[in-house]
């Protein structure tokens, strides 16, 4: 029987690490499952443009898959029993029960509520295509005049504040920022997000907690109100709650705790890559919830798993962080330069060259999902017997 693997989700991580496996493995000793709930792949470090009205290029994964032996199965993932080695999905004719012998989790995260009163109701995410879907029908909405009100000033929010800015100038777009207005960045990063955000009219609150949201305001800690037709909650992310239900080891918020070969320390058999799992990285620092963190993470799970399956030897994918590239609307830009354990320096790119270097950027992260094999070998390796069925007994060992 073929070693059955799993990969559960079909963001940046999930899709490259099936094609990265199927790239790798032999498609007569291996069957590899992609389970995800919709057809196709989401660039999510887009939504705040999709949110302002621009259309994104369909990127169908019967498409992106063919020819390479992946399996697509459209479903919605309901539980996973890591003692059983089963998942547990239900799609349009039901539920059902998949075995696995190896598992990649890749279900990744949504928006954090933080448990603020009214967000649920009230609030609009960017998290995921339906949230930015649903706000992009609310602008739309909107008069001329009409108040918008970005809560949160990390990567999501300013990216979020400036594309709404920009594409909608007629609004009273203002960010609500618990921190200083950029206060990781350089003090050159900083000041070209200000210089922006006054360029396009953003009001800016800084030092600021949001403590409840309504239908046209939001409270602060202080009392203060601030008016709001729309509110765009982008505090972070939680991750998908599945983990936390199982025997994983995972952390209070539910991330999988993993080794630097991206496998579960409790489960030998599970490996778990972006946001979903407790990484870490330079200086033992846990890499944050991102698409340059993930794909390396992804690179290096499937290639350690493939390497314990063929008996090869175990490669290691270095996860340390170069820059955090922000768009400030279409024609404006941030790159700013960090540590490898992601602490801004002074050197920063900013402007036009910027917002181009980007583009760029999100247009490489959209091809490594259809073009997963950097660094793999041309060809692929045949899967060792007796490594394949300690993996379904109790997880390959290098």
């Amino acid at each position: 029987m073929p070693h059955r693997i799993i990969v559960l989700g079909a963001g940046y991580t999930g899709a490259v690490a099936a094609g990265r496996l199927a790239k790798r493995l032999h498609r007569d000793d291996v069957s590899i499952t992609l389970v995800n709930a919709e057809p196709d792949f989401v660039e999510r470090v887009r939504m705040h443009q999709l949110a302002v009205g621009q259309d994104l290029a369909p990127r169908p994964f019967d498409e992106m898959f063919a020819g390479t032996g992946v399996e697509l199965r459209l479903a919605e993932v309901t539980g996973v029993d890591v003692d059983r080695g089963t998942v547990a999905v239900v799609d349009g004719n039901g539920a059902e029960e998949l075995e696995y012998d190896s598992l990649v989790y890749a279900l990744g995260s949504g928006w954090n509520t933080q448990g603020v009163p009214g967000i649920t109701e009230h609030a609009h995410d960017i998290a995921g295509r339906p949230g930015a879907l649903r706000l992009r029908e609310r602008l739309a909405a909107l008069d001329a005049g009409q108040p918008v009100l970005v809560v949160g000033g990390g990567l999501t929010g300013l990216e979020a504040a400036t594309e709404i800015a920009e594409a909608r100038p007629d609004l009273d777009v203002a960010l609500a920022a618990r921190g200083g207005l950029g206060d990781w960045l350089s003090p050159k990063g900083r000041a070209h997000v200000r210089k922006v955000c006054d360029k396009l009219g953003i009001t800016v609150h800084e030092h600021t907690a949001v403590t409840g949201v309504e239908a046209e305001q939001v409270t602060t800690a202080d009392g203060t109100t601030l008016p709001a037709s729309a509110t765009v909650w982008t505090t972070g992310f939680a991750v998908h709650p599945i983990a936390k239900a199982t025997a994983l080891e995972v952390t209070a918020t539910g991330q999988i705790v993993v080794d630097r070969t991206m496998r579960s320390v409790s489960h030998p058999d599970v490996y778990a890559i972006g946001d979903a799992a407790m990484a870490m990285g330079p200086a033992d620092k846990p890499l944050r919830m991102s698409c340059a963190s993930g794909t390396p993470a992804a690179w290096q799970a499937a290639d350690a798993l493939a390497a314990r399956l063929t008996g090869g030897k175990i490669p290691t994918t270095p996860l340390r962080y170069f820059n955090q590239c922000i768009s400030l609307g279409r024609r404006e830009g941030l790159i700013q330069y960090v540590t490898a354990d992601d602490r801004a320096v002074r050197a920063a790119l900013t402007g036009r060259f910027a917002a181009a270097y980007k583009e760029l950027v999100c247009k490489g992260a959209a091809w490594g999902v259809t073009n997963p094999t950097l660094g793999a070998p041309a060809r692929r390796r045949r899967v060792v017997q007796d490594r394949a069925s300690e993996g379904s007994a109790a997880g390959a060992t290098a």
